[in-house]
């Protein structure tokens, strides 16, 4: 491949050690991470806590020990061991919890908590929850923040279901998606969070509406085995890659095509026993960290193939990982990703970096990243509307948003719970110039979303006519006024387009919906 990625751990100090990471035997990913914070889920002694501690080798982590001591503050308030977190994408701060207590906990930090680390008489206090959510009487095996809403969380029960949530009023769930026939392993919203995808131990790949609730509006079958499927959207594409075991237990990695659940590549990895964590990044590159591993794989996505890119490998098999945000990393570096290895009782950075002998930025590897600005409320989300998630360009911090909501392009196999939307095409909105900090800034004092005002990138004026030879025609130029009548309704038209597509989308997600309900209704009744 002509792109070369290499993986380099971090020195000692810009990691964690003595690090009491959780004995749960549940699937997850042990820890998460934010642009200033990450968070591990720790054993205790009773009841459920995690750790959240500032990213190691920051600003934020000056006094505080790569070393832990054995007492410091951690979020605790699960009855039951913690099982997921997630880190809000629009506020560092804010991170939500989910445990085998069935209950949703939503913290934010402060960053008192990190003062007087080792001090004289020094008492570490611990955080507190400013929500907590009685979402179900299992535990609560996933939790995910919406890409593009704010306030808006997925949580996936121990009774086989996934709740939208909107925090700000979260005594009932918004939506509920049933129809797993077993335990949910994994979910996943696609960029623009108009659709959430799922596995399950029943070895079935599902599609939802995340607002019209009910039953999946598509459902596939997934990986041969029972054990440990997980899944990840491909960015802006209409793309999922999906990692499991084949029924002889061979670990795979596979892509399909949302459009029709079909699997358009599979590739058998090996026959170790623990469960591939995907991982996807903007620039066409898929990670596989398999549990029980020492190496990260890394692949490129091109042309429907993936390409096998240099292995990261080391000695320590990893029992957990996360990535960063890439709004966080460190461009001048060629840093493309990173990641938080967690192994034995360490956490471990290590960074992938593109060599380049060049210290200009380097726009080819670093596409624009999700920005930390919400494109909707909760209840813009919840009422219907649609919007593409926002981007921020890496080295000036020009904003701008990113593909319009997903359409399908290709008629699926009519399955008794899927029917073959029409196909629609997709509008991608002019940039913008939004004026703020630096990519990577401090976020807004609180998690609500900020109104900024965007200046419109002016657009190259129309080339005026020449005159021809025969026949003659007069020249003519085109005044600023005219132009700017143009690209006025130029910019209202594309808005219609935009609404209409996504009402088409909706209306058409919604009367999959029904009918799924409606088959499942005829079958009890028959």
């Amino acid at each position: 491949m002509s792109r070369h990625v290499f993986g380099q751990a971090a020195k000692k100090e810009h990691g964690l050690e003595n690090v009491r990471i959780s004995s749960s035997a549940w699937d997850t990913n042990l820890c998460g991470a934010s642009g200033q914070y990450i968070s591990v889920n720790y054993q205790v002694g009773g009841g459920g806590a995690f750790a959240i501690l500032p990213l190691p080798g920051t600003e934020l982590s000056a006094g505080v020990p790569y070393r832990l001591p054995d007492v410091f503050p951690l979020a605790r308030g699960h009855t039951a061991p913690v099982l997921d977190t997630d880190w809000s994408p629009f506020d560092d701060r804010i991170v939500a919890s989910g445990g085998e207590d069935g209950k949703v906990l939503v913290w934010k930090v402060e960053g008192t908590e990190f003062e007087g680390w080792g001090a004289e008489k020094w008492v570490p206090q611990d955080f507190e929850p400013v929500s907590r959510i009685a979402a179900s009487a299992r535990k609560i095996g996933q939790v995910m923040f919406h890409p593009t809403a704010s306030h808006v969380l997925a949580s996936a029960t121990g009774d086989h279901t996934v709740k939208l949530w909107d925090l700000a009023n979260a005594e009932d769930p918004r939506s509920t998606l049933v129809g797993h026939g077993d335990t949910i392993q994994s979910i996943a919203f696609n960029s623009t969070g108009t659709l959430l995808a799922t596995t399950s131990r029943d070895r079935k790949l599902r599609l939802f509406d995340p607002r019209t609730g009910g039953e999946a509006v598509r459902v596939g079958e997934g990986h041969g085995g029972i054990k440990g499927a997980r899944i990840a959207w491909m960015g802006d594409m209409d793309k999922i890659a999906t990692t499991g075991f084949s029924r002889m237990s061979d670990r795979q990695v596979s892509i399909w095509d949302t459009g029709s659940l079909d699997s358009e590549k599979t590739i058998n990895i090996d026959q170790s026993a623990g469960v591939l964590m995907p991982f996807w990044s903007d620039n066409g590159i898929l990670f596989l960290a398999g549990k029980g591993d020492g190496n990260i794989r890394c692949y490129e996505y091109d042309q429907d193939s993936l390409f096998a890119l240099s292995d990261y490998t080391s000695p320590n098999p990893q029992r957990g990982m996360c990535f960063l945000p890439r709004r966080a990393l460190n461009v001048s570096e060629c840093e493309i990703a990173r990641a938080y290895k967690v192994y034995g009782t360490s956490v471990e950075p290590i960074s992938f970096i593109v060599p380049r002998k060049s210290d200009s930025f380097q726009a080819d590897i670093f596409p624009p990243a999700p920005s930390s600005e919400p494109a909707l409320s909760a209840s813009e989300f919840f009422s219907g509307k649609t919007a593409p998630r926002n981007l921020v360009d890496l080295d000036s911090g020009t904003a701008s948003t990113g593909a319009a909501p997903t359409t399908l392009h290709h008629q699926p196999t009519p399955t008794k719970s899927a029917t073959a939307p029409a196909t629609l095409s997709a509008f991608a909105p002019e940039p913008v110039i939004i004026h703020k900090s630096p990519a990577i800034a401090e976020p807004p004092s609180t998690p609500a979303a900020t109104t900024t005002t965007h200046d419109i990138q002016p657009q190259p004026q129309p080339p005026s006519p020449t005159t021809q030879h025969s026949p003659p025609i007069p020249s003519f130029s085109v005044t600023d006024s005219s132009s700017s009548d143009l690209k006025s309704e130029n910019e209202k038209l594309a808005k219609e387009l935009r609404e209409a597509n996504a009402l088409v989308r909706n209306l058409e997600l919604q009367v999959e919906t029904l009918k799924a309900n409606a088959n499942k209704a005829r079958q009890l009744l028959g």
